[in-house]
């Protein structure tokens, strides 16, 4: 039987480690907060009293962090210096690309033959819940059927982008994306609305049309239309708009030491900026439909 490490229990890693326990693997969890260590207990995992303690033994170790101070901390004083030797090193967090990179160099120096993959995610709680999610993978090609056969009990598709650090480009690309796309159909719902549009029609419409999109058709930020949506919720659950912002400003970062140019980006920073300032920062990140339709958000 497999053992797995997981490092980080919040909204995503709860339900992440959950559904390594149902592919009948034996989970050793940890995480700063006693109430997600219950649950991880609750879910079948083994709580353990530091991330050090739970990485010793493991043959893979999956970390779910808030940043990349977080990761290269817990790599430096638990992670790289426990770890059995050969282990499977898989971060999870959604972190700076610098810092990917560095944890998998540190990781490789270490002596031990451990093999560092960046597997950030795409998918919001509900697919962490449900082992849906979509893997970006940065990893050497001969680890990468390792990497994919861990991640399986909690994915939907996992893909290779690359070396150390790809899987990282891979997801702050694809959420700034996703960020511009989100405010671009809520502009222009808002706008049909205003024109006398009635939203399930605009809705037949466009979906039909060349502005279909991602998050029109799949996560429609207007209640009642397109499949079930947080909108039908009252923008709760689902993708919080702090996590959209921290992903848009991980872009900028990014685009500022490669010498890119992301003006759009840029735009859709202010803008889930200002959604977070009024205070729905934990709502989902398409309740900027709600602020564009009242006209009070500004860039």
């Amino acid at each position: 039987m497999q053992t797995i490490a997981f490092i980080g229990l919040g909204n995503m890693g709860g339900g992440m480690a959950a559904n390594q326990v149902k592919a009948g693997r034996t989970v050793r969890a940890f995480d700063l907060s006693a109430d997600a260590l219950i649950r991880a207990k609750d879910a079948g995992c083994t709580a353990c009293g530091s991330a050090a303690e739970a990485v010793q033994g493991a043959d893979a170790v999956i970390t779910m962090l808030p940043a990349g101070k977080h990761v290269r901390s817990v790599y430096a004083s638990d992670i790289l210096p426990n770890a059995k030797v050969g282990a499977l090193l898989v971060d999870c967090s959604t972190i700076d690309v610098e810092s990917a990179r560095a944890v998998a160099t540190l990781a490789q120096e270490a002596g031990k033959g451990f093999r560092p993959a960046d597997a950030p995610v795409s998918g919001g709680t509900a697919a962490a819940d449900a082992g849906t999610l979509a893997f970006m993978v940065g990893c050497a090609e001969a680890d990468f059927a390792d990497v994919e056969s861990v991640l399986e009990p909690m994915s939907r598709v996992t893909i290779h982008a690359g070396t150390s650090g790809a899987g990282q480009a891979a997801k702050i690309c694809n959420n700034m994306l996703l960020g511009i796309s989100m405010i671009g159909t809520c502009e222009a719902f808002a706008l049909a609305e205003r024109l006398g549009l009635d939203a399930p029609k605009f809705y037949d419409i466009s979906s039909q049309s060349s502005g279909q999109n991602w998050s029109m058709t799949s996560y429609c930020p207007v209640e009642g239309v397109g499949p079930e949506s947080p909108a039908d919720r009252n923008f709760d659950g689902g993708f919080a708009t702090d996590m959209m912002l921290k992903d848009l400003r991980l872009a900028k970062e990014a685009a500022i030491s490669s010498g890119g140019v992301t003006p759009l980006g840029g735009q859709a920073e202010a803008l889930y900026a200002a959604l977070s300032e009024a205070g729905l920062g934990g709502k989902d990140f398409s309740a900027i439909m709600e602020m564009l339709k009242r006209g009070t958000v500004k860039p």
